[in-house]
């Protein structure tokens, strides 16, 4: 993951957070001086299922949202496949809910 200027990984982090809140999630960008933005995100209905989740350019050109792991969630550009991912990473198990 490159990144280069922070504004347009904050504007992708922005837009898949207002798609998440419309799912359930709480999600906040968090871009303190000086660090890449994030956006934090946590299942309100159980706050340890939560998780920071990055914006950023790879080598084949596009944005993408990334795990903190470093590994690719999908294609910035696909907000409700992310957002999709996400949600069923971030959901309680079934039968909790």
């Amino acid at each position: 993951m490159h990144s280069k200027g922070n504004h347009a990984e904050s504007v992708y982090l922005e837009k898949l957070g207002e798609e998440l809140e419309h799912r359930g999630l709480e999600a906040f960008v968090m871009a303190p001086p000086g660090r890449v933005p994030s956006l934090y995100v946590v299942n309100p209905g159980a706050r340890a299922l939560e998780e920071n989740v990055y914006a950023g350019r790879c080598s084949d050109g596009m944005m993408w949202f990334w795990w903190s792991w470093a590994e690719r969630i999908g294609i910035a550009d696909d907000l409700d496949q992310a957002a999709t991912t996400i949600t069923r990473v971030l959901a309680l198990p079934r039968g909790r809910d």
